[in-house]
């Protein structure tokens, strides 16, 4: 007898930075996945889409009704759909301290939930919950940026319905922050030094977390921009179908593995 789907290792592909204008970069590759899982296992390739409510203040999502189609089209095929900070970009007071410095200045500029006090955090997350709502999209996720938050951000989403969380290495159900470990595995693209080194971390975390249950990867808009780190991902997916690994969504794999209850799985929104 063949090996069960509860018994094998999955992978979770999560797209990050999912707007208008970024879904240029993903739409090849998208095609691409689909095409390699539609050959391998008889679907499309299951994805979840860190959705951006106003990228940058300049990229309003309700006014892109094609992507927004595009999307349910992506949900309704059973791909999840997670909000992803509000505007990804860090619009609060310039940093005070050292350590604050390093955190939205040198690590990243992106790290919109990292400054926020609860109130602010709160708006900006029922804000996203609401838009989800309106256009009819069931949200259990919620990823900051960066994967940075305050401690105003996690009380906050400890007060509102949202299911799970994650930072770097686990997934974190909610409203506890129960850790779940979910190495993920993530690519600096924006110069060939960086690519370079985030090859050689990615191939050396891949063989430290090869008995893990779960593998999340966590691709960017810039990855699919530079031919190395884009023919790096496909090769990934490629080697995890290889060994057996099978597809999910963060959403479907938690409640797979009876991470979450019945009722939570089938909320309707976090408002």
């Amino acid at each position: 007898m063949g090996e069960s789907p509860a018994a094998r290792k999955h992978f979770l592909l999560v797209l990050h930075d999912i707007a208008p204008e970024t879904w240029q970069d993903y739409r090849d590759f998208v095609d691409q996945m689909d095409e390699l899982c539609q050959e391998r296992l008889g679907h499309p390739c299951p994805i979840t889409w860190l959705v951006v409510p106003d990228f940058h203040h300049r990229n309003p999502l309700e006014s892109a009704p094609e992507f927004i189609a595009l999307l349910e089209a992506r949900r309704q095929q059973g791909d999840e759909l997670a909000l992803h900070g509000f505007h990804h970009c860090d619009d609060a007071p310039p940093p005070r301290t050292p350590r604050d410095y390093v955190m939205r200045r040198v690590l990243t500029w992106e790290g919109e939930f990292y400054p926020l006090d609860e109130s602010e955090a709160r708006r900006r997350l029922q804000e996203g919950a609401a838009l989800f709502k309106r256009l009819g999209w069931p949200l259990s996720g919620f990823v900051a940026p960066a994967w940075l938050m305050s401690d105003g951000t996690r009380r906050a989403l400890q007060a509102l319905d949202f299911q799970y969380t994650s930072d770097p290495q686990h997934l974190y159900r909610l409203p506890d922050f129960t850790p779940i470990d979910a190495p993920g595995l993530v690519w600096s693209a924006r110069s060939a030094p960086r690519r370079a080194m985030s090859r050689w971390v990615t191939e050396r975390k891949m063989a430290r977390e090869r008995d893990a249950d779960v593998l999340r990867l966590g691709l960017h808009p810039v990855d699919m921009r530079h031919t190395g780190s884009r023919d790096y991902w496909a090769r990934l997916v490629t080697r995890l179908l290889d060994d057996g690994y099978l597809p999910m969504t963060k959403l479907d794999w938690l409640t797979h593995k009876g991470l979450l209850t019945a009722d939570r799985r089938n909320a309707d929104s976090a408002a």
